[in-house]
């Protein structure tokens, strides 16, 4: 077995209000409608409450509030495989599956770039694996998501 670094990421892109971000596919276990969410007292802003999915109690994050982006409506969830628990993202919408070239992805900046430090260091506290998860996605600046979308029109 030869050590190769892999030529492309395949990646789940989302909308959270302005933004388009990418998440490892690998962590992503589906994309749904919201389900009704019940609210938990004394938990940060950014944890919504937790759904039931699947018949599983699922903790629900804003993306959009942990990029500092509050009242974004979830349009669409994306739960997230984290060991053998599930935490799902509540998002603006989902815009597809897409191959991300591993050379242009070191020029992405980093999903959490515009987060604030006292929400990542809230996170890494609350959940270690829902902040790797989050570390390991990207921003996807204008000029990146139209050529990919314009690579998705072309094939």
């Amino acid at each position: 077995m030869t050590g190769h670094a892999p030529t492309a990421s395949r990646s789940l892109v989302v909308r959270v209000q302005s933004g388009v971000c990418a998440v490892p596919l690998i962590h992503v276990l589906e994309t749904m409608r919201p389900v009704p969410i019940e609210p938990i007292a004394g938990v940060p802003p950014f944890v919504r409450g937790v759904s039931i999915i699947r018949g599983v109690l699922t903790p629900v994050v804003d993306l959009g509030a942990i990029l500092g982006m509050p009242d974004v409506v979830a349009e669409r969830f994306v739960t997230l495989r984290l060991g053998d628990r599930q935490v799902a993202l509540s998002v603006g919408e989902v815009l597809g599956v897409r191959e991300l070239q591993a050379s242009r992805i070191q020029e992405l900046p980093p999903l959490l770039r515009g987060a604030s430090p006292d929400v990542v260091a809230t996170l890494s506290t609350l959940d270690e694996e829902v902040l790797t998860v989050l570390q390991a996605g990207w921003e996807l600046p204008d000029d990146v998501w139209q050529a990919l979308a314009a690579q998705e029109v072309a094939s």
